[in-house]
């Protein structure tokens, strides 16, 4: 059958990227064993991806078949960098590209218990799973978790006779590694939780409820507050290579939201 999609293009205009996207599947991972627990254990999450390689000006299409042969080939898997990492030269090559790039959102769901009754329940995370590769061969991959919070104002505190306004806020966290490491996302979420107010949980009996209003107001923290204490957790960790912190606080007495961001090549 005739080829389109490899007809001469003669607009001679290269295409960054080319590809599919909210490709749903369900993705193998692994998640950080209990302390009771001796090996990983491996979660199916459901997943939408995104996958793309960069075109050249001579070629009309790509073969957009090819993405999804590809994920079926390796949907039993359970992903790890280094899959990753076996994905996307696959796609270069196959598709004859000189990068690729490819990226799995997924939403991830760790058991917090609430701070006095200890009562349990499941806590979700919207976290992906990033991957690229150049021209040049160079392969990069990225740990990305979005972590809810809540945040105190300490001027509010300060000014006021008594109360002050806090807010939910969004942390969002990206990270890269090298393939001989591995950083779980249970310790980079707890890591981003840390740095607020107060954590949030999913499940607060009064009792609580009490403990998490007194611990933000006893903890306030600007927007700068957390992302710098963010930023001195990533940097003492050897681990990490790239970092990149970005903070929006939802203001319960503003029409605007506070917001803040940092990024660092630490080699």
């Amino acid at each position: 059958m005739k080829d389109i999609q490899n007809q001469k293009d003669l607009r001679n205009i290269s295409i960054q990227k080319v590809g599919v996207k909210d490709v749903e599947i369900p993705l193998k991972i692994e998640r950080k064993p209990r302390q009771d627990q001796d090996k990983t254990l491996e979660e199916t999450v459901y997943a939408k991806v995104k996958m793309s390689v960069s075109l050249p000006s001579h070629y009309r299409g790509t073969h957009m078949s090819r993405f999804i042969e590809i994920l079926n080939e390796y949907k039993k898997e359970s992903l790890l960098s280094s899959d990753i990492e076996h994905i996307l030269f696959d796609m270069k090559n196959r598709l004859d590209a000189k990068d690729a790039y490819l990226r799995f959102d997924f939403k991830y769901f760790i058991n917090k218990k609430a701070p006095v009754s200890s009562l349990s329940s499941s806590m979700c995370y919207d976290c992906a799973f990033e991957g690229e590769v150049d021209e040049n061969c160079n392969y990069k991959f990225y740990l990305i978790a979005k972590v809810p919070i809540t945040t105190l104002c300490p001027c509010s505190k300060e000014i006021s006779k008594y109360g002050a306004h806090n807010q939910r806020a969004l942390l969002t966290l990206k990270i890269s590694y090298d393939n001989d490491a591995h950083i779980w996302l249970e310790d980079l979420i707890k890591m981003a939780e840390t740095c607020a107010s107060s954590e949030i949980y999913p499940l607060l009996k009064r009792e609580d409820e009490k403990f998490v209003t007194e611990c933000a107001y006893e903890n306030p923290k600007f927007v700068e507050d957390v992302i710098r204490d963010v930023v001195l957790k990533l940097d003492e960790n050897n681990i990490i290579s790239f970092y990149e912190v970005e903070i929006q606080a939802f203001e319960s007495i503003h029409n605007h939201n506070a917001w803040a961001y940092q990024k660092c090549y630490k080699r």
